[in-house]
């Protein structure tokens, strides 16, 4: 087992590079696939009504988000260090605006934290009502299981994460070719065509390609491990690109499915479209397969989410924007004080609540970082030129365009609107930066300790 130190910290800030390929796409896959993809594409059909424009414009979001991993996976292999957005913002624009990348990020990891787990617990209470009045202590014991899990050492993690994504993909594609095969039986009645319904609209148009988009959001995960990985200049193109282009393939087949059963109005008015096509192939027992299917979805995606979190805080620690004890690792690889810290906040949004609002904000977060992380890009192209870069972005400087164009537009929606949510995420901004300032003046002061 061998350890690797890009930075030339003290062991103890040291992660184990010990990660494949095979993880890489586990964890891409792991993050992204999941309930998502059974709620959304009613949302969809209900902004758009037509079938031929539904399914362009999952491949479109589709494509807009693999430019992104172009782009990102060319910052990853030339910066292969824990820690993701913040990594590369820090690099191209400085600790300021680092911090401030990685501390929203944190947040909005750790409100996913606490809404997953959620999740899981109400999935798990629908399948055995005796447990359905115990979320919130469901919840939490789920957090600390992962705890345990990870605590053992990366190695272990890691594994659960290439089983348990393994297990998450055949449950989902197990159902996906059974209702494509129930639904050819059913004969062209349950066809969805483009029927008349309410007129398309440019706003329904980009009120769905921002749902969609969000659908895909967790395929920047295997960014976040680069340090970790035995090949990244290797490993991190395969993954990001070729683990995307399963998502968006599986993606498509899944709405091809939905629409195939669900005729359009039924389709467009559905909150849960997965489990309303189950019910029309298989009677009620559909909704509990759902409940299942969601149930599976959720273990490695709560993995992969936790694994995350503590590596943003592991780097923030290391760099001493941070407290410099998030960047002790213990003897298994896991950054065990970033872990529990990561962890004792997910607890305290589940307990007040608090994480639905955080969770309100996320969108807003990633997009902002997103943003930031293309315009690094930019910026060490320029400043850096004769950088190693082990991948280049494919399309640039066009791909870095669209992508950082499409980023500001969902900034702009969201502030427009959902003001309220987008301006608290301003201030947690402005919390994060006032508590580091006063945190490094008080580091400063006769007497006290460096980080």
């Amino acid at each position: 087992m061998s350890e690797i130190n890009t930075t030339g910290d003290p062991p103890a800030a040291r992660l184990r590079r010990i990660l494949g390929l095979g993880f890489g796409l586990a964890v891409l896959v792991g993050s992204t696939i999941g309930i998502g993809i059974l709620r959304t594409p009613g949302l969809v059909a209900g902004h758009l009504h037509h079938a031929t424009i539904i399914l362009v414009l999952w491949v479109g979001g589709g494509l807009f988000t693999l430019l992104g991993s172009f782009c990102l996976t060319e910052l990853g292999t030339m910066t292969p260090q824990a820690g993701g957005f913040y990594v590369h913002a820090r690099r191209a624009f400085g600790d300021r605006v680092g911090f401030a990348v990685g501390w929203t990020d944190w947040l909005a990891y750790c409100a996913v934290l606490g809404y997953v787990s959620i999740g899981m617990s109400e999935f798990l209470g629908a399948l055995v009502p005796a447990l359905a009045g115990s979320v919130r202590p469901m919840a939490t014991v789920f957090l600390v299981g992962f705890v345990a899990l990870q605590w053992t050492g990366v190695r272990v993690s890691s594994r659960f994460q290439s089983w348990a994504t393994a297990l998450k993909c055949l449950a989902f594609l197990t159902v996906l070719g059974a209702g494509l095969i129930l639904s050819a039986g059913s004969g062209p009645g349950h066809a969805a065509p483009a029927l008349p319904g309410p007129a398309l609209t440019l706003v329904g148009v980009v009120a769905a390609l921002q749902a969609i988009v969000i659908t895909y959001g967790g395929w920047q995960s295997p960014l976040y491990f680069t340090e970790e990985d035995r090949d990244p200049a290797r490993n991190l193109p395969r993954a990001m690109i070729g683990g995307l282009l399963a998502v968006i393939g599986f993606y498509v087949l899944f709405n091809v499915a939905l629409l195939v059963i669900l005729p359009m109005p039924d389709l467009a008015r559905s909150t849960l479209p997965a489990a309303d096509a189950a019910q029309v192939l298989v009677g009620e027992r559909g909704r509990q397969i759902i409940t299942v299917l969601s149930l599976v979805s959720l273990p490695p995606l709560l993995n992969a989410i936790m694994m995350t979190g503590t590596r943003i805080l592991f780097a923030l620690g290391r760099d001493r924007l941070f407290w410099s004890r998030a960047a002790d690792v213990n003897a298994g690889g896991t950054p065990g004080v970033a872990m529990l810290i990561t962890t004792a906040v997910a607890i305290a949004l589940i307990a007040t609540g608090t994480f639905v609002r955080l969770v309100a904000m996320t969108s807003f977060f990633l997009a902002v970082n997103y943003c930031v992380s293309c315009l690094a890009l930019v910026a060490l192209r320029r400043r850096e030129p004769d950088a190693a870069r082990p991948f280049r972005a494919w399309g640039y400087p066009w791909s870095a365009a669209i992508v950082i164009a499409g980023a500001l537009a969902f900034v702009i929606g969201a502030l427009v609107g959902d003001t309220r949510n987008a301006l608290t995420a301003v201030g947690l901004l402005a919390i994060g930066l006032v508590g580091r300032a006063l945190f490094r003046s008080s580091a400063r002061a006769p007497g006290c300790p460096p980080g």
